[in-house]
């Protein structure tokens, strides 16, 4: 028997067959070729190589082509996929009712992207990954030229900013920025004035001509996912003098009970009503004198991001909303109602001499995360699929045995953006409170914002 081999191919024959064609061979059976087998002139058979073997060596041999996939498709499959998760959380059973998805095409476009996937992935490209030193400065500065930074208020070296994420956080100079102690509430934070004025019938405006419920934005009409954690580390503490100074001086109340154990008599000096507790809808303090206001402003990707205390007032809680990651510019903030309360976001709750108080700092398209010094837990932007209008609740009430929470001072550095985002405040004051500001108007952090 004899190999002969021809285009993959084996072909055997015998002496027999040979001779009667003249010396061609007859094809006498056929088979792929897996390997090159040496000649044997002997009756021994050849021990069958394993099996893995001769797969591994036929795919070494086997040629490839590669054929590409149009770009369309991997476009359209995204699109498909990110539709059917929105659609399915839309499906879930809420109560209440969740706002859906709607406005122009561009807001369906927009929904139908995977911004939160895509918000993880920047900030892991600004965050985990340094540029080079002699790549920094010119990096920095066309980021500041494209966005409108100005440069001369950046408190360090450009070159001492590792990554985009160190530059986006970066502090300012000191003295570039005063506090207005005469005004009773100033702008936490760098950025321009969106809206402000009245809430009525427990509504904000968005928009001239659009508005949201403050309770689906702050979650007064639904419960936490679980129970309400109580956070037990902070900063320093206060000490107990300096509390009751603190109170005294912001009109901050606090109850009998708190002050158990020491002279009652001068404890009853300090308490004006036992504090108000949040319940599913938000009632004033002095229903007949007192009103509820809003305050909404957007920081642009060039601005300062980090915010500040906007008072003196005690916060009492944070709640972390799920939710997705739409653009907040002022265009996207026209054509998407409900936007600020579709989207990602952390609630400080608390109270000040008017009554309640709130800030809720909302995430954005490319926001890396939302920081709060005092609260290292929050972790936003996570990975996990959770539903839209859900919140986890946090509370700070061990911060101070007396207050019930943790004291803050106009001025405080509260945290941050890794990004351009919106800050809304939601407030009790009196109902002859007047805004100082115009809506567009760019304003800076410690700037008058209101005063009564």
């Amino acid at each position: 028997m004899r190999y002969s081999v021809y285009n993959n191919i084996t072909y055997t024959a015998t002496h027999k067959n040979a001779k009667a064609f003249n010396g061609i061979y007859a094809i006498a059976r056929a088979r792929p070729l897996i390997t090159n087998r040496p000649f044997h002139s002997g009756s021994k058979k050849e021990k069958p190589r394993p099996f893995f073997t001769r797969l591994r060596d036929s795919l070494r041999k086997t040629e490839i082509k590669w054929y590409p996939i149009p770009v369309s498709l991997g476009v359209a499959l995204l699109v498909v996929q990110q539709a059917r998760h929105a659609y399915n959380r839309q499906q879930l059973e809420s109560d209440p009712p969740q706002p859906v998805v709607r406005g122009a095409w561009q807001v369906h476009v927009a929904n139908a992207l995977p911004l939160r996937a895509i918000s993880r992935l920047l900030g892991r490209l600004n965050n985990d990954y340094d540029l080079p030193v002699f790549m920094r400065k010119p990096v920095y500065k066309l980021y500041a030229w494209i966005f409108g930074c100005n440069m001369d208020e950046v408190k360090d070296d450009l070159k001492s900013y590792r990554n985009l994420g160190a530059f986006f956080y970066r502090e300012l100079k000191p003295g570039v920025r005063t506090i207005d102690e005469k005004s009773i509430l100033v702008s936490p934070s760098d950025g321009r004035v969106l809206a402000f004025g009245h809430i009525i019938d427990g509504r904000i405006s968005q928009v001239k001509g659009s508005t949201y419920l403050l309770d689906a934005l702050i979650g007064n009409s639904s419960s936490p996912t679980s129970p309400s954690e109580v956070l037990s580390s902070f900063p320093p503490p206060i000490t107990i003098t300096d509390e009751k100074e603190f109170a005294s001086l912001n009109g901050i109340t606090y109850s009998l009970e708190a002050l158990i154990g020491e002279d009652k008599d001068s404890a009853k000096k300090h308490v004006a009503e036992k504090k108000s507790e949040l319940v599913p809808a938000i009632t004033t303090k002095s229903p007949k004198t007192n009103g509820l206001f809003f305050c909404v402003l957007y920081l642009a990707p060039g601005d300062y991001h980090r915010f500040h205390s906007p008072n003196n007032w005690v916060v009492e809680k944070r709640r972390h909303f799920a939710g997705e990651l739409y653009s907040v510019s002022p265009y996207m903030a026209r054509i998407l109602p409900d936007l600020f309360v579709l989207n990602e976001r952390v609630a400080l709750l608390g109270r000040w001499r008017y009554g309640f108080f709130s800030m809720v700092a909302v995430g954005a398209t490319n926001v890396g995360s939302i920081k709060i010094n005092f609260d290292p837990a929050l972790r936003t932007n996570s990975k996990e699929d959770v539903n839209i209008g859900t919140y986890v609740e946090v509370s700070y009430e061990n911060a101070s045995k007396l207050l019930k929470g943790l004291l803050l001072r106009k001025g405080d550095e509260i945290g941050g953006f890794c990004f351009g985002s919106t800050i809304v405040l939601v407030f009790e004051a009196p109902r002859e409170f007047k805004f100082c500001v115009e809506s567009g108007q760019k304003i800076n952090y410690g700037m008058a914002i209101g005063s009564v």
